[in-house]
């Protein structure tokens, strides 16, 4: 290529190495365009299994990949360590704490944390998953929950100290209740002999009438079914009021005490999107034209996390394969406007269907007028993610691990770090 053509080429900038900003980089990549992407983090992340991480299944690295290691063939992708701090749209730059970032193209794909819904006691002392660190937070937590209880004589503190609570019942909520009593009943009770595990109590607690609501009925009471037959105390209707960091309030009235409250009961865009100008939902979420583009920029595209994008009638899921599928046609309306086309294409979800697993041996799927549940299912919902995992190490290390994991049930990854 010659340097003229360099000189020529547009500059396309990517917030996010999530899912969908690393689908658009590599979409990208063999275009006569210079890509960079910023993200305050050098990995990009499978957050479908951060519960792994959080159960001792898995260990970090098995579900990070550097980002710079999917581009090593593309000399025009570049990646810049940094956060965005602020936007200047009008001299088409974002600000990191770097300094700032110009363009000629920006996609917003920098994904979502943890919505605790104005609740300042929640945040302040429950914990999310939707970081890695969060994850990690989640393990030594219980870990270091057992080493005190296993000291502790009060029979009461003892009791308080092995309630685990779960808020939420979308796939994360039922996924880490799952794998938590997996790892309760079938680790830590061969290993902590003092114990009385009949002191154990996991709870999911839920606010609508409804776990799973992506799901059929039937399948929803198979989740119940299975989680219950690991001890797991499902309660529907239970909306959190307040939590102290040792006593949790039900709006009912209920208190439970307990020093472990997990808290997978919903998501919001991350703040940078709001310093963009543009109208957002009640999520935090830039609202979006068809096309993806913001309303007053078109110059600057919004995907997953952080578009509010309004399919027959309602917001599209924050879930992964929306973001990868308007990645791909964002890639594509970018190559449009650099090509001086004026007609781009305009974006419509189409479901690949919906799955969680509720534990070794079991997960629920559904898609249409399709479904499947039980061993069968967790089988698919473990190609499913292979497929997904970025690197052929990675992959074949997770695959061993689940296999050592269903055969034996031990949890290799139990090990309290330095936070």
């Amino acid at each position: 290529m010659s340097q003229d053509d360099n000189k020529q080429r547009k500059h396309v900038v990517i917030i996010g190495a999530g899912f969908g900003g690393v689908k658009a980089a590599r979409s990208l990549a063999n275009e006569n365009v210079d890509i960079t992407i910023v993200d305050r983090n050098n990995f990009h992340l499978f957050q479908p299994l951060l519960y792994q991480v959080s159960t001792a299944i898995l260990a970090e690295a098995e579900i990070a990949y550097p980002v710079r290691a999917f581009f090593q063939k593309n000399n025009n992708v570049e990646f810049f360590l940094g956060e965005v701090i602020d936007f200047d749209l009008g001299a088409k730059k974002i600000i990191t704490d770097h300094g700032p970032v110009f363009y000629d193209y920006l996609l917003i794909a920098a994904g979502s944390m943890t919505n605790y819904f104005g609740m300042d006691t929640l945040e302040k002392h429950c914990m999310g998953m939707k970081t890695l660190e969060e994850s990690v937070r989640i393990r030594n937590h219980i870990l270091n929950i057992f080493e005190e209880a296993n000291k502790e004589e009060d029979s009461q503190k003892r009791k308080q100290l092995l309630t685990f609570i779960c808020v939420g019942g979308g796939p994360t909520g039922i996924e880490e209740a799952g794998s938590l009593s997996e790892l309760i009943y079938h680790v830590m009770a061969k290993e902590y002999h003092n114990l009385d595990f009949s002191q154990v109590d996991i709870k999911l607690i839920e606010a609508t009438d409804k776990v799973l609501p992506m799901m059929p009925d039937n399948l929803r009471e198979e989740t119940i079914h299975v989680l219950q037959r690991k001890k797991v105390d499902v309660r529907l209707n239970s909306q959190v009021l307040e939590y102290d960091g040792q006593k949790l309030t039900l709006k009912n009235g209920e208190v439970i005490p307990t020093q472990t409250v997990i808290w997978a009961a919903g998501v919001k865009a991350v703040p940078i999107v709001a310093k963009l100008g543009e109208d957002l939902d009640r999520s935090g979420r830039v609202v979006v034209q068809k096309t993806l583009q913001l309303i007053h920029h078109p110059e600057v595209f919004a995907i997953g996390d952080n578009a509010c994008f309004m399919q027959d009638g309602s917001p599209l899921p924050t879930i992964a394969p929306v973001a990868t599928q308007a990645a791909l046609l964002t890639a594509g309306n970018i190559m449009k406007l650099i090509r001086g086309e004026t007609v781009l294409d305009e974006f419509s979800y189409k479901d690949v269907g919906s799955m969680a697993t509720i534990g070794r041996g079991d997960a629920v799927m559904f898609k249409g007028t399709w479904q499947m549940k039980g061993f069968f299912a967790w089988c698919a919902w473990m190609v499913v993610h292979l497929m997904r995992l970025a690197g052929t190490h990675t992959n074949i290390t997770v695959a061993l691990k689940w296999m050592w994991n269903f055969f034996s049930g031990t949890r290799l990854g139990r090990i309290i770090t330095k936070e």
